[in-house]
């Protein structure tokens, strides 16, 4: 999926209510339920949003495009976001806010010592968490003044976005062959189900993850996973 701009209206001042004015959040995240939920805090928060979905679509964003903030999934199909954080975190002309985000919170050390200013566990839908991990890092100068209102709101993203990460995994499942294929499952699953609060798919899918990392039979896991995307899958449609 290409990056795409959002049309908000800015003030280009950061105000108490909006502190995000005047900025540009890169999201790279190929979960359009997790994106879509920065989507919509950065709306509440005065803020652009440009997504991209892999390493590649970043590469090509940052190559024409200077973010204020760059938000990295660890886990992307073309490779790990630790990748992006080594190479921002080294550049001249260093992006202020560099926050690492996934489903486990384990990859989070790497994301660390690769650079990243911060870390977001997923899901990321506290309005109040979202503002507060940009803000403590942004430089004081580029923060609101004044008082700034704490907001304890919860996004909701839109449960089609979530039937088009189940429908998208389902897919991959099916030519599921290789060991890279499969740990980009397992990650993908993880971070979404955390993300939808689903705890029988969060299991299956850290129960994989797990299996993956001791080395032993995996068809049972994938067999699963195979029958809960169904069943979710089938339950999105008849609403």
């Amino acid at each position: 999926m290409p990056i795409t701009l959002d049309a908000i209206p800015l003030s280009p001042v950061a105000t108490a209510a909006r502190p995000f004015a005047g900025m540009t959040v890169l999201v790279v995240e190929d979960s359009r339920f997790a994106s879509e939920a920065v989507r919509l805090l950065c709306l509440k928060s005065g803020a652009r949003i440009r997504r991209a979905d892999s390493l590649r679509a970043a590469r090509r964003h940052l190559s024409v495009y200077a973010p204020s903030v760059a938000i990295i999934d660890l886990g992307l199909p073309d490779g790990s976001g630790v990748e992006l954080i080594v190479d921002l975190n080294a550049a001249t002309n260093r992006i202020p806010v560099i926050l690492a985000t996934s489903g486990d919170d384990r990859q989070f050390a790497a994301a660390m010592e690769a650079g990243a200013d911060g870390t977001l566990s997923k899901p990321i839908e506290s309005l109040a968490v979202f503002q507060n991990a940009v803000l403590n890092i942004l430089p004081p100068d580029d923060r609101p003044a004044g008082l700034r209102l704490v907001s304890n709101e919860l996004v909701e993203p839109d449960p089609v976005a979530l039937r088009d990460d189940l429908a998208h995994i389902a897919d991959v499942l099916t030519t599921c062959d290789d060991d890279q294929t499969i740990d980009y499952v397992g990650q993908f699953l993880t971070g979404v189900a955390r993300s939808a609060h689903d705890e029988p798919l969060e299991t299956a899918a850290d129960a994989l993850v797990a299996r993956r990392s001791a080395g032993g039979p995996i068809r049972s896991e994938l067999a699963r996973i195979a029958g809960l995307l169904q069943d979710r899958i089938e339950r999105c449609a008849a609403i």
